[in-house]
């Protein structure tokens, strides 16, 4: 579900990366909170957090976060 504020092209975009970069932690034996960290996010509640909730909260940063514009 794309939320109603974030750009849908964007959305998709972020969730993809996200689902790949998700992919790759649980590859390595890693743990949904263990994703959240990598890119700097704060697990609230660490016994409830599950790939599909990592996924969207990974996506949602993404999509905070300001395009870096080259120089």
């Amino acid at each position: 579900m794309t939320p109603n504020h974030i750009n849908s092209v964007q959305w998709t975009q972020a969730v993809g990366y996200s689902r790949q970069a998700c992919a790759r932690v649980f590859r390595d034996g890693g743990s949904p909170v263990d994703a959240l960290t990598a890119f700097g996010v704060e697990a609230d509640d660490t016994e409830h957090q599950d790939w599909s909730r990592a996924v969207d909260l990974i996506a949602t940063s993404l999509c905070k976060r300001p395009l870096a514009l080259a120089a």
